[in-house]
């Protein structure tokens, strides 16, 4: 039941990051108009499409961690045995939850430093914590994620089971 509520806000999540590149194409297009048509530029379209961007990665990310979607190399894994298999899974999850973990850890410090010191981009003036609260927000739920799969037993699951076409 959890998973399926999890699985709806990936959904959700998904549908944002579409609006999201909607968005950053009418920007860009609003500003490409501006600057030629128009010979006015949006001041701080490059800033905003870029913290756009930013944000889209670190969320697709989380769905891609939480999907078992990303790219792996397991062509010699695949020929072990499903114990060995099963082995390099848990370490494999638990390695992720520590980095994702550490990362998220530097990441909120980063970000509560950047609030302290009210840094503001040049151009957008967009608060520098904004941007970079993408990379912990991002790695807090990757970690939680494979926390997740780690206590759900998922990685004990055969690798044919998990893999999205």
């Amino acid at each position: 039941m959890i998973e399926r509520a999890i699985e709806r806000l990936a959904d959700a999540l998904l549908t944002g990051l579409g609006l999201l590149v909607i968005a950053a194409v009418c920007l860009n297009f609003a500003n490409v108009v501006g600057r030629y048509v128009f010979g006015q530029a949006i001041f701080g379209a490059d800033e905003i499409q870029t913290y756009l961007m930013v944000w889209m990665a670190f969320l697709g990310a989380v769905v891609v961690g939480w999907r078992n979607a990303h790219l792996r190399m397991d062509v010699l894994v695949r020929a072990l045995p499903r114990a060995v298999q099963l082995a390099l899974r848990l370490i494999e999850l638990l390695l992720l939850v520590a980095t994702a973990a550490v990362v998220a850890l530097q990441s909120w410090i980063f970000v509560i430093t950047m609030a302290e010191l009210d840094r503001h981009s040049d151009a957008a003036n967009i608060p520098m914590a904004i941007p970079h609260a993408a990379v912990a927000i991002g790695f807090t739920l990757i970690a939680a994620g494979a926390l997740w799969h780690l206590l759900a037993r998922r990685w004990a699951q055969a690798p044919s089971d998990q893999d999205t076409p």
